[in-house]
């Protein structure tokens, strides 16, 4: 028997058909789809893309019902959030009560990361959508897919065998869930190409940008270090941060520390329809991620007409091709940053050929691209 036959076998054992009443049905020509996803107070990967699938979806003929995981609190219970516990018993609460709305549509379409967020997010909704025998799909994102789910299995499989499809954006992904016994689906994410721009940074400016939440496994602190040691052979270079998070504040130090804080512009939370002027107005883009699957900002920069400076974990070496669409540097390592950034700006042209190179491989996560996919998940006849 092959191993999709097995999967498929172990998911009927695993888990028994809904109720006669609740029987899945085939999805209609343009089925309703409840997405359920952090809205974008919590701005990040997921819900950007949210954004961007529910709009082309819609344009398609789709409904579209966003179920967010973090629901807007009531008048007068704002002051919630300032303690931690009171604030996720009541997120918790509003959510699950919320769950309702999907006996409406008939694809459920869960976002997923990894860890705690997993059981607080998807979980709830995919066992909500699986007793109202709706078609699951859950989107899995997170680059720490590996280690959630070998050691948070226990946790984590029952779920996953519940799901009707897995769908990930990258083929490192696909084979993170064949490791652990899943058969996943690969969407690739997708970038409005036309809402970025192109041009040639010529003349190549060194004018740097990072788009990263300020988090750990983005590790903005190793850019920064790199920006320093690049300051010592281009003393005119800028670098601007955008994004939030919990390592603001040392980041903000960090800069101080290094002398360089005067040429850093730490931007702060910056909303989706702002991102395309901030990246027209950069001309390199750099990312030091330490923990990362297919990120959107690396994406959007590549679409912009930016050469990208990257690390590489995840699914970032199959959107960034070292030495033709950008340049793949190790991780934590500011010296070898700051040196492929030195030899872009020391040879622009090279770094515009690579740029237009990516632009068109960019082609590959635009809608026309995927539309049929997500057809074919969410169960629509061709």
């Amino acid at each position: 028997m092959s191993p999709s036959a097995i999967q498929v076998v172990r998911r009927r054992e695993c888990c028994p058909a809904a109720p006669a009443t609740q029987r899945r049905r085939p999805a209609p020509a343009r089925p309703r789809v409840a997405m359920v996803v952090a809205s974008l107070e919590i701005l990040g990967g997921h819900s950007v893309q949210a954004l961007t699938l529910a709009g082309r979806l819609r344009d398609e003929g789709y409904g579209v019902d966003v179920v967010p995981i973090n629901p807007p609190f009531p008048v007068g219970l704002g002051w919630v959030r300032r303690w931690p516990y009171a604030r996720t018993l009541l997120t918790q609460g509003l959510y699950r009560a919320s769950l309702g709305r999907l006996l409406a549509c008939d694809v459920v379409h869960v976002f997923a990361a990894s860890y705690w967020s997993f059981l607080l997010g998807p979980a709830p909704a995919i066992k909500a959508a699986r007793r109202f025998g709706k078609r699951i799909v859950l989107n899995y994102h997170s680059g720490e897919a590996e280690d959630h789910l070998a050691r948070w299995g226990r946790l984590v499989h029952p779920a996953l065998r519940m799901v009707d499809d897995i769908v990930v954006p990258s083929a490192y992904l696909r084979d993170v869930f064949s490791r652990h016994g899943h058969v996943a689906r690969v969407i690739p994410n997708v970038v409005d190409t036309a809402a970025f721009a192109y041009r040639d940074r010529l003349p190549l400016r060194p004018r740097l940008l990072s788009t990263r939440n300020l988090e750990p496994g983005y590790d903005v602190s190793n850019t920064l270090e790199a920006f320093a040691r690049l300051r010592e052979r281009c003393p005119e270079a800028t670098l601007a941060v955008a994004g939030d998070g919990s390592e603001a504040g040392v980041l903000h130090r960090r800069a101080a520390a290094l002398g360089i804080d005067g040429a850093v512009s730490f931007l702060g939370r910056i909303e989706p329809d702002a991102m395309p002027a901030l990246y027209g107005d950069a001309d390199l883009f750099v990312n030091s991620s330490v923990v990362d699957n297919q990120p959107i900002s690396v994406l959007e920069a590549l679409a912009a007409g930016l050469p990208v400076v990257s690390t590489a974990p995840g699914a970032i070496a199959e959107m960034v091709r070292d030495g033709e669409t950008g340049l793949l540097v190790p991780e934590r390592n500011p010296d070898a940053m700051a040196r492929a950034i030195a030899g872009l700006l020391a040879e622009p042209e090279r770094a515009v050929a690579m740029a237009r190179r990516a632009r068109m491989s960019v082609a590959a996560y635009t809608w026309p691209h995927v539309r049929e996919r997500w057809a074919t998940a969410y169960g629509v006849a061709g």
